[in-house]
């Protein structure tokens, strides 16, 4: 399987020569597939760039039905996405290619999409063609299938200028506005430190390695994932909600893309060795979750929600009550979700693999805390209690979560911890599931003869195990199992401290400076500490979080286009806290 490795191998030459193109309605994948042939003859079957496809398609069809996209790029076989709302990135880096699969209507696209295009596909009549404007980058390109005269007008409008007469169905135009647009921002200078080796910090190496980065990794314990990423194993499963809200939608992209980065990286084994060996696959499973309802209300609204989006059997299944105490094997009285693609990993092992990924462009400085960074001309320094310099690097990654506010820089950030206490139970000693099952609680498959049950969310910083916090858990497995079991067993477990933010968010991005006072009405106005970006808060999903919002922050500080819609984007800007304070001076 194809390894994000080989990503960077040749990133260094790539990342500064990048084709964004825009088809505004994907169809059968003929236009892409021809765009893809002059891509790959334009060096002897390897593309001088890197070919970025944007491709935008009322939803996502079966690959099955596109027998000659298939049949061009066998590779997409194993990542193509299940149909739901949303923007779906895969990864080709054999090909020199990302292609982008944004599902919904190009309308409500178009306003969405955070990239600088160098080349648009109008295949069908588009309602807004001016909307272009704000994605055209200069001297960009654009071919529109028979267009008519408030076509024509409509691109003039938009900066566009026609060239030639049209070839067979298509007309050509060139991006000619003199509006000023702010210039392509240059390429970074791809050195950088990354604080922490959670899963945060291991993502963050992986993906701006895959892009030709140097970097120094700072941990203050003596390996990967001692804290919060330190759990014997992570559920992954997705969110969902009436509404189709801002956490549901993030919460998908994230569970989505997690699992195609975790492919790449060799994919999911329940049998690979554990965190302590130094190499070896990401041991998990995708044995499906099942999410038991609460009550008669929760059950309604489970099946309301599946009914309502109409999500394919593959994403989620609502099972009533028989259907639901079949799989668990156990009496439940209302239904579930089940999510057959979801299952459990062991965090530490997720940051291994990603951190093998990375090769020789990964320096690691372990037992080491960073304390104090400061900004000397164009380099962070960062220096430990004693002041002693750990590493300088134009570019600061703060992926160590709640240690980040020990920092001046990320002092005023509102975040805070939470405290879960993990069960662990001998298998034998309490029913061993096939898969994972979660109500108030969650309780795992057996992970090396050890059962998960947990976790607790308590307002402490104690790290001593708790016998309460053991029974709280032991009572919630009854209420899902429908009776007692675990009395008596040994207090065992693990005890881990969740970084939060107030609205339950990730912190992505540019860190904001919140030394001015001036009054601020939009993000984008927020004054910003040069080079310094955060990845924090991920909460009870750090191990979907991970890996998009790793790239994510790679998109930004290599100025390609975002994995995610803007609106999601702006959800997760570490300054919106900061803005809404501006906002009320």
């Amino acid at each position: 399987m194809t390894s994000h490795a080989s990503d960077t191998r040749s990133a260094s030459t790539v990342a500064d020569s990048r084709h964004v193109v825009l088809d505004t309605a994907f169809g059968s994948g003929a236009q892409f597939l021809a765009t893809l042939a002059r891509h790959r003859s334009a060096a002897g079957g390897a593309g001088a760039s890197h070919l970025h496809y944007l491709a935008i398609m009322p939803s996502v069809p079966g690959l099955s039905t596109l027998a000659a996209l298939a049949q061009a790029v066998p590779a997409l076989a194993a990542q193509w996405p299940v149909d739901v709302p949303g923007l779906h990135r895969l990864h080709l880096p054999a090909e020199r290619l990302t292609l982008d699969l944004l599902a919904g209507p190009a309308e409500a696209w178009l306003p969405e999409i955070v990239a600088r295009v160098d080349e648009f596909i109008i295949d069908r009549p588009l309602e807004h063609i001016r909307a272009l404007q704000c994605l055209a980058a200069p001297a960009s390109t654009l071919r529109i299938r028979r267009p008519d005269e408030h076509a024509l007008r409509s691109l003039r409008a938009a900066g566009f200028t026609v060239t030639g007469e049209p070839e067979g169905e298509w007309q050509h135009a060139a991006y000619t506005s003199r509006k000023p647009q702010p210039p392509r921002a240059p390429s970074p200078e791809r050195r950088a430190i990354v604080i922490g080796a959670g899963v945060a910090g291991s993502a963050a190496c992986e993906r701006l390695a895959a892009r030709g980065w140097q970097l120094t990794l700072i941990e203050r314990h003596g390996a990967p994932a001692q804290e919060a990423s330190g759990n014997r194993a992570g559920i992954f499963m997705p969110l969902l909600s009436k509404d189709d809200n801002i956490p549901t939608r993030l919460a998908r992209a994230a569970y989505l893309y997690a699992q195609r980065a975790w492919q790449h990286l060799g994919g999911l084994d329940p049998h690979a060795p554990g965190p302590d060996a130094e190499a070896g696959a990401i041991r998990g499973n995708r044995c499906g979750v099942l999410q038991l309802a609460r009550d008669a209300e929760h059950a309604r609204l489970q099946k309301d929600v599946v009914d309502t989006w109409r999500y394919p059997e593959r994403y989620v299944r609502w099972l009533d009550a028989v259907q639901a105490s079949a799989m668990l094997g156990a009496p439940t009285p209302y239904g579930a979700w089940h999510f057959p693609e979801g299952g459990w990993a062991t965090p530490a092992t997720a940051c291994r693999a990603m951190l093998q990924a990375c090769g020789d462009k990964l320096r690691r400085v372990f037992h080491s805390e960073a304390l104090h960074i400061e900004r000397v001309q164009d380099e962070w320094r960062v220096c430990d209690a004693w002041g002693r310099l750990l590493a300088a690097a134009p570019t600061v990654v703060l992926a160590n979560g709640a240690g980040a506010t020990a920092l001046e820089q990320a002092r005023a950030l509102p975040l805070y911890t939470m405290r879960g206490q993990v069960t662990h139970l001998e298998e034998g000693s309490f029913p061993s599931l096939k898969l994972v099952v979660c109500r108030e609680a969650y309780m795992t498959p057996p992970v090396d003869g050890i059962v998960c049950v947990g976790a607790t969310y308590d307002k402490s910083s104690e790290r001593q195990l708790w016998q309460s916090s053991q029974d709280e858990n032991l009572l919630r497995a009854e209420e899902i199992l429908g009776s007692p079991h675990g009395a008596g067993a040994p207090l065992q477990g693990r005890v881990g401290f969740r970084t939060m933010a107030p609205d339950r968010l990730p912190l992505v991005g540019p860190l904001p400076d919140s030394a001015g006072e001036a009054r601020t009405e939009r993000l984008r106005d927020l004054p910003r500490h040069a080079g310094l970006h955060a990845l924090l808060g991920y909460a009870s999903r750090g191990l979907i979080w991970a890996p998009l919002a790793a790239e994510i922050l790679a998109c930004q500080l290599e100025d390609e286009p975002l994995p995610i819609e803007a609106t999601l984007a702006a959800a997760l800007d570490p300054g919106r806290f900061l803005l809404k304070q501006r906002r009320k001076l």
